[in-house]
């Protein structure tokens, strides 16, 4: 009998649920689509540095000079080493340029660990117009709140913020979304028990005044300034004359009105109380979701880079990309010989078991009801794809398995055949068994995503607790080519009606013209800029933002009813 510890025979076959790769790195195809990607991040990484920069060398300058940090500067002092997970960085990326721009739109969110405890992170950038509320700046704090909320996320606030940006206050101020959602915000996280800190280290006047003050803690550091109306508004208002330090100061906070419970001589001594106050904290129930100890994948993450392409001509393997990205590069498929433009089907990431729901991009043979042999085209979803997707997802629900949806859909099959087939009736199934998913979604969108195959992948309407988006992803109703094409008709049949006749030339500006606009609205960045994004990631690293969102996620131990609603048979 052998020793139990003897490795077993050598056999050239892997487990059956290994994915294996028929990659050829050396292929020009791959080359090039390597260099295409690198080009691309190289843009996107030098984008980041430079929104990173916030006001500029002057504003942070200025910074110092008051004796403060900068907000990446709080985050990098209160963060354990290489911790933050930024979110929402192209917020308001291109907006605002009227008003010299909002980099970041003026305010910093994202994951970290402080003391090894999962945290929110939202930080004022002072550098940024005095850390001035403009309207994207509400959406993204009110962004990351809904984020802590959906999670269970203990949240810090580092408070710098001169208010609402008065120029454009009647987008800042009255809507659901605007400036008063922060603080009702505060309060419902409060009465659900998640933890908030808020430190001022600046100035925090008028409304945003009731920021940190409806948080479980209150820091305030010498200097920095929390008042209902600042000195000069007291005297217009009325008539009174008083100091800055006597109206709002920390001293008069921490002494005589008791609105603060820490006062703290500077930004340094204010973060190590901050952390000194987290590492106290004690530990909550966990998620159901079930995690093991991580296995890095068979394949290396790098060559995703050549195996991703953009071109219709071109198609790829998404389960190439999956083998770099899943635990030990496993994947238990689900239905693989039925439905087979949707690749649905169990795996780990970082550890945690997970559903995955991926457009497949190859073209696939497949035989109809009625013994038929047909082409299906990859990125397309068919009747058959999306009957075996919601059928999967629900499963997934029945036994608390988180998802994942990988796009890259042209959206549903059209035409006679496949409204024949109940086209409608299957794509209804998928959305509402998305719409009624009680697990956590978590959305990457690789290439496109376009009309409702975008609903129907968990797109931004249908709660992904994170969405992160390569640099190669497209996000709109239907293609730029496809668009172009469509608008350009209708111009011209526009034009025809008043008796005008566009030559070749005019109508191939036209469709130029249009396509221009509306490519520059599908990229990525535009999308992320509007928070349709939560993050920008390099492919490389998808695997990685994907374990953040579902450590993030395992913080919330409560799980819904799954209930479906009325499906059409």
């Amino acid at each position: 009998m052998a020793d139990r510890n003897e490795a077993p025979p050598s056999s050239s076959t892997a487990p059956a649920n290994v994915l294996t790769t028929k990659i050829d790195p050396t292929s020009a195809r791959f080359e090039a689509n390597m260099r295409f990607l690198a080009d691309l991040m190289s843009q996107v990484r030098n984008e980041e540095q430079q929104i990173s920069e916030g006001g500029g060398a002057k504003a942070i300058e200025n910074q110092h000079a008051k004796g403060r940090l900068t907000a990446r500067e709080r985050i990098d002092q209160l963060a354990d080493p290489e911790t933050f997970f930024e979110l929402g960085l192209y917020s308001a990326h291109g907006m605002y340029e009227e008003w010299g721009g909002a980099p970041a739109a003026g305010v910093i969110t994202g994951l970290a660990r402080i003391e090894t405890r999962m945290v929110m992170i939202i930080a004022n950038d002072a550098t940024v117009k005095a850390g001035a509320f403009f309207p994207m700046t509400s959406k993204k704090v009110i962004r990351a709140q809904n984020i802590a909320i959906e999670n269970r996320i203990p949240t810090i606030y580092l408070v710098d913020s001169a208010g609402v940006f008065l120029p454009l206050q009647e987008d800042v101020f009255p809507d659901t979304d605007d400036f008063g959602r922060v603080f009702r915000n505060n309060a419902v996280m409060s009465a659900m028990g998640i933890p908030q800190i808020a430190a001022i280290m600046g100035m925090c006047v008028a409304g945003g005044g009731y920021l940190p003050v409806m948080c479980d803690h209150v820091l305030m550091t010498d200097g920095s300034g929390l008042f209902l109306a600042g000195p000069a508004l007291v005297q217009a208002a009325i008539g009174q004359k008083v100091s800055a330090d006597d109206l709002g100061g920390a001293a008069m906070h921490s002494a005589i009105s008791g609105t603060v419970d820490f006062r703290e001589p500077n930004d340094q001594a204010c973060i190590a109380r901050i952390r000194s106050i987290v590492e106290k904290w004690g530990y909550r129930r966990l998620s159901p979701w079930d995690r093991k100890k991580p296995v890095e994948p068979e394949l290396t993450a790098e060559e995703i880079y050549g195996i991703y392409d953009s071109s219709p001509a071109r198609p790829y393997d998404m389960k190439e990309v999956l083998a770099r990205v899943l635990d030990g590069s496993r994947f238990d498929e689900y239905k693989p010989e039925y439905g087979k433009t949707l690749i649905c089907g169990y795996g780990r990431i970082g550890g945690f078991a997970v559903g995955i729901v991926a457009n497949q991009k190859l073209h696939a043979h497949q035989t109809d009801h009625e013994g038929h042999k047909r082409i299906e085209f990859g990125g397309v979803i068919y009747t058959e794809s999306a009957e075996k997707a919601a059928r999967f997802i629900m499963d997934c629900n029945q036994n608390l398995i988180p998802l994942v949806f990988f796009h890259d859909v042209n959206g549903f099959m059209v035409g006679r055949d496949a409204e024949w087939s109940g086209i409608i009736k299957a794509g209804a199934k998928m959305v509402n068994a998305v719409s009624n998913s009680v697990v956590p979604k978590i959305t990457v969108i690789v290439g496109g995503s376009f009309g409702a195959g975008h609903y129907a992948m968990c797109g931004k309407a249908y709660d992904p607790r994170f969405i992160f988006a390569w640099p190669t992803a497209r996000y709109a109703v239907m293609s730029g080519d496809s668009a172009a094409g469509t608008l350009v008709e209708i111009k011209v049949k526009q034009l025809e009606r008043g008796g005008k006749k566009l030559s070749d030339e005019e109508r191939r500006e036209l469709y130029e013209s249009v396509k221009r606009t509306y490519d520059e609205q599908t990229d990525p960045r535009y999308g992320a800029a509007r928070l349709w994004i939560d993050k920008i990631i390099d492919p490389i690293e998808t695997r990685d933002a994907i374990t953040q969102a579902l450590e993030a996620a395992a913080l919330n131990p409560d799980v819904a009813e799954f209930k479906i609603g009325v499906l059409q048979t």
